[in-house]
């Protein structure tokens, strides 16, 4: 009877052996960083008795927003427009299917990165008609260096504590024989952290101009943590 090349090899031991005993540790990281983008969420309305009325009084709101969005130029990363709805409202009490209005609706959401521009853009929106601001939620872009700061110290961390747990046996680290990767992201579990309020600067406003917002970027906890499993030289007991 013929042994198969891996009924052959021995089980593997997962705690080691006495002549190569592992040490499991886990390495963890919690950084404070400043926020990289802010995000706005801008809703413009519309009400009208005839529907065409409401969807030009929709559009043109709309455009204005769009254009006042885009005369920031770079300091948007990105401008998107999301839901768009027309919808009747029904006469109370009808027994017909008898219209007393329409309501329109569109949202927009924009992307900055240019935090003295976000204040003044916030409050010149805020003063359009029938327009609706939510935010700002700040946030750390996917590649932000400070993800990479994270899982580098957590793993220093995993090294650093595997190291003092054999010099507690009077021994030192052999090898590494794994490193797991369970985690690097945001503390809060979310791309957007919630925003402070904002306060109003002390300027007058120029030519009815609202004053902008001073808005304090809130910052961004970034969290990474590791698994390593090392082998170290046998101890001496």
């Amino acid at each position: 009877m013929t042994t198969s090349p891996e009924e052959a090899q021995p089980p593997a031991v997962p705690y080691g052996t006495p002549d190569a005993p592992r040490i499991a540790v886990r390495g963890e990281a919690h950084l404070e960083v400043d926020p990289e983008i802010a995000r706005i969420a801008v809703t413009v309305l519309a009400r009208g008795k005839d529907r065409r009325a409401a969807l030009d009084d929709l559009t043109r709101r709309n455009t204005t927003v769009l254009d006042l969005i885009k005369t920031y130029g770079e300091a948007v990363e990105r401008l998107e427009t999301g839901a768009f709805s027309i919808t009747p409202q029904l006469k109370d009490k009808s027994r017909g299917e008898r219209i007393h209005a329409y309501h329109g609706r569109v949202h927009i959401t924009a992307e900055l990165t240019d935090f003295t521009a976000l204040g003044e853009l916030t409050t010149r929106l805020a003063d359009l008609d029938l327009t609706r601001v939510d935010g700002p939620w700040w946030s750390l872009r996917p590649d932000s260096p400070a993800h990479k700061r994270a899982r580098q110290q957590a793993v220093r961390e995993a090294v650093q504590r595997a190291r003092e747990y054999a010099e507690a046996l009077g021994t030192t680290l052999a090898a590494l024989v794994e490193l797991a990767d369970i985690g690097a992201e945001d503390n809060n579990r979310s791309r957007y952290a919630a925003a402070p309020a904002g306060r109003a600067r002390t300027m007058a406003a120029v030519e009815d101009t609202p004053a902008p917002l001073d808005l304090e970027p809130q910052r961004q906890r970034v969290y990474a943590q590791v698994n390593a499993r090392f082998t170290m030289l046998p101890p001496q007991l």
